[in-house]
């Protein structure tokens, strides 16, 4: 556009004379000194450095006929190239002057440029840099190899930040940068760990396996199921079902998957999304695995899965399945892009409709799990007053060689919501190594998210004052 405008000016200043002759003294040949303009070629701008990296992406410059173009490599650029290409270059042709240049008048023919579409995403920019920065010091003070984050809203799939500490500047990529060149939030699988057991439980629910007042065996901490030992970092003797989620029992939640057969399990974790690709609007995602229904037959398999091990996710598929116990059972379609812009026109993209995980009861039953886990459970660093917060942690340990090691991915998964507004919202970080509790990474991280939400006004707490006194 920049190249079109100087060339409609040059021409301009040419036909007022605003450029005078001059004689050249050596070969007495008058010259005209002016404007001479060539398109080289497209480019990006990035005003915003490394914000939202490596969603955007980047593209791969070529050289076609001295003209360079640009090709999508990741992220929305590879995502949508087809939308953001040019769909028409320009030509101008007519007569030339003596220096060369095309004569614009009414002879001259003026082919004007199509360029690719606009795309409008639907995060944040304001909130994304800010979780961004948040992101980088939890990064830092974790000692971690990544820290990364989904917001989403639970009624609509609307994602209003993906940030990680893990960036790079899109025109200057170097060699250290390499492992930032990826999406986590869909590229990168692992075993979830215990974030896996409300949907667990919820099955068991949704199901009539389960009543969240019975007791459950705790077994001390350590109980045996064929030749695996499964224990607990906390010793207990009974809790309810209930508490089996909110003090995260793997004893406790070994048991009671053997109710559910293999079929039901397989069958439930697929509902809420698991296997399945997330999102429409991001490239090269990582679905992940789960056990086959004949596998989850097996009582070990039955166990191991039960807790989060033996499957691999990803974030946004758990920041999608966890919407259900937001939203009445029902799971959205997380979604980037809100429209496409082609001048004046607007072009919206598809739509995708919900899809029923789990009945309305049960979710509604989950959700107050949830809450109480926050409240008095291993989410408790959670707690902002004013607002309705609840999650579930996971803790799991990495596999080195075949074997599991003392190494660790922490998360927690849950949802903030004032009156109005409903979020979604999953933390990961990767190798956590000054503390390894998800209780001490991750659920920091998830608080200081919502604190962030709040000073932005994206979450209003209520404020309830009580005989002149504010809590």
């Amino acid at each position: 556009k920049v190249a079109k405008y100087l060339k409609q000016l040059s021409y301009e200043l040419r036909r007022y004379k605003v450029f005078k002759r001059i004689k050249n003294p050596k070969t007495g040949v008058y010259v005209m000194q002016g404007l001479s303009i060539i398109e080289s070629g497209e480019s990006r701008i990035y005003p915003y450095k490394t914000a939202l990296t490596p969603v955007i992406g980047y593209p791969h410059k070529f050289e076609k006929d001295g003209y360079t173009l640009s090709k999508g490599v990741k992220g929305i650029e590879r995502r949508f190239e087809s939308e953001l290409e040019p769909r028409q270059d320009g030509k101008i042709s007519g007569q030339r002057d003596v220096n060369g240049y095309i004569l614009l008048n009414k002879e001259s023919m003026v082919k004007e440029p199509l360029n690719g579409l606009d795309i409008v995403l639907s995060i944040n920019l304001g909130l994304q840099i800010r979780l961004e920065h948040m992101l980088d010091k939890a990064k830092k003070e974790l000692k971690a190899t990544e820290v990364f984050l989904t917001v989403m809203d639970s009624k609509t799939g609307k994602v209003l930040a993906l940030a990680s500490s893990n960036r790079f500047l899109p025109k200057h990529i170097r060699r250290r940068d390499y492992k930032s060149l990826n999406t986590s939030a869909i590229e990168f699988s692992f075993e979830p760990g215990s974030v896996i057991k409300p949907i667990t439980f919820a099955i068991l629910l949704d199901h009539k396996l389960v009543n969240p007042y019975e007791l459950v065996n705790g077994h001390k901490g350590r109980f045996k199921i064929g030749r695996k030992v499964i224990t607990d970092e906390h010793r207990f003797q009974w809790l309810s079902a209930e508490d089996v989620i909110v003090h995260s029992s793997n004893v406790g939640m070994a048991q009671l998957s053997q109710r559910l057969n293999g079929t039901i399990f397989y069958e439930g974790l697929k509902k809420f999304g698991f296997t399945k690709y997330s999102t429409p609007d991001l490239i090269y995602e990582r679905r992940g695995s789960i056990p086959s229904a004949l596998k989850l037959e097996h009582e070990i398999y039955k166990a191991t899965t039960s807790y989060g091990y033996g499957m691999r996710v990803n974030l946004m598929q758990l920041v999608r399945a966890y919407s259900a116990f937001n939203n009445n059972g029902e799971i959205v379609h997380p979604y980037l892009v809100t429209k496409f812009l082609d001048g004046n026109e607007v072009i919206l993209p598809e739509k995708y409709e919900k899809e029923r995980a789990i009945k309305a009861t049960t979710a509604q039953r989950m959700k107050k799990i949830l809450i109480k886990t926050v409240l008095k459970g291993t989410g408790t660093k959670a707690i902002t007053p004013g607002l309705v917060v609840g999650g579930k942690t996971g803790t799991a340990h990495l596999v080195e060689h075949g074997r599991y090691v003392r190494k660790y991915n922490t998360s927690f998964l849950g949802f903030a919501n004032d009156k109005t507004h409903h979020y979604s919202i999953g933390v990961v970080v990767r190798k956590p190594t000054t503390q390894h509790f998800a209780s001490q990474t991750a659920v920091p991280v998830f608080k200081k998210t919502i604190d962030i939400m709040v000073e932005e006004g994206f979450l209003k707490p209520t404020i309830i004052k009580e005989s002149g006194r504010s809590n």
